[in-house]
């Protein structure tokens, strides 16, 4: 396998993992019992790559490819919810912001990546990484009866999986090594995402009556 795949599985093991725990925690706050935690979980870890593959028409799914990831979250499904009864615990929103900013990052560099790879424009690339980056959480608050996160935030969610998507397309016309681009794509987008949260900063939403 090429160096680059390597990276993309790697990342793309560890988008699965945030995405997967955030998931776990949204579930756990509503108090699903075990097959809602594996449904919630699965869709927020795979949605979004489930709709980068379909859209670049890659077979087979990335989750099919790599089924060690399915079971996985399986088994963690299994293990997360008596462990978390045993110790009572309440989850608040705010537990979620961290896991779901690297699952962000994670993603869209593996949606950019792949599909700027495959040949598509550098604007089709930039958007497949937002997309990539943004489905798994979207699907995730629509089964658990939530407007997505992404639309009522108001705070950059998206815009940041589109700065980065560029950030990683321009350091890879400057033939910048994939190891170092994708990196500080991911970080930059995890970055951007977490002190969007902690300062306030909002994108322009609509003017309170």
């Amino acid at each position: 396998m090429p160096r680059f795949q390597l990276l993309i599985a790697a990342i793309e093991f560890a988008a699965t993992l945030a995405f997967a725990l955030s998931g776990f925690i949204e579930a756990a706050r509503r108090r699903m019992d075990v097959v809602g935690v594996f449904a919630v979980a699965f869709i927020t870890a795979f949605g979004g790559g489930t709709v980068r593959d379909v859209l670049l028409d890659r077979r087979p799914f990335f989750w099919v490819e790599h089924q060690a990831h399915v079971w996985l979250i399986f088994l963690l499904s299994l293990a997360a919810v008596p462990w978390l009864r045993a110790r009572h615990h309440h989850f608040t929103e705010r537990a979620i912001l961290i896991p779901d900013a690297l699952g962000l990052g994670l993603f869209t560099v593996t949606g950019v990546g792949l599909a700027y790879e495959a040949g598509m424009p550098v604007f089709v690339s930039a958007m497949m990484g937002v997309i990539t980056g943004v489905f798994g959480g979207v699907m995730r608050d629509v089964i658990c009866n939530e407007v997505p996160y992404v639309f009522r935030d108001h705070r950059p969610y998206a815009l940041c999986a589109f700065v980065g998507a560029w950030a990683y397309l321009g350091m890879n016309a400057l033939a910048v090594t994939p190891l170092v681009s994708l990196g500080v794509a991911v970080v930059l987008i995890a970055g951007l995402r977490l002190l969007a949260v902690l300062t306030g900063w909002s994108v322009p939403g609509w003017r309170e009556e």
